[in-house]
């Protein structure tokens, strides 16, 4: 089965491992970790339904925040074309 490529976009962020314009990139399941940076557990636990559905096609246009409330941080998901 084909899947598509997708990258989280950080679009704002109060924590010290982000920053607005980092990118997390994946190649069907993995992470490119030439191409990304850190991965919280904690944002991972919350992106990771829209990350399944990303590389199913079915790409989230709504920002998704991080459950951590205190170090906020916000992405959106980008197909790679």
């Amino acid at each position: 089965m084909d899947v598509n490529k997708i990258k989280l976009v950080v679009m704002e962020s109060k924590c010290d491992l982000y920053r607005p314009g980092d990118e997390i990139v994946f190649d069907g399941p993995v992470i490119d970790t030439k191409k990304s940076g850190a991965l919280c557990m904690t944002a991972l636990q919350a992106l990771y339904p829209y990350v399944f559905a990303g590389r199913q096609g079915a790409v989230w246009e709504s920002p998704i925040q991080c459950p951590d409330c205190a170090e906020k941080v916000v992405f959106r998901v980008e197909k790679i074309e």
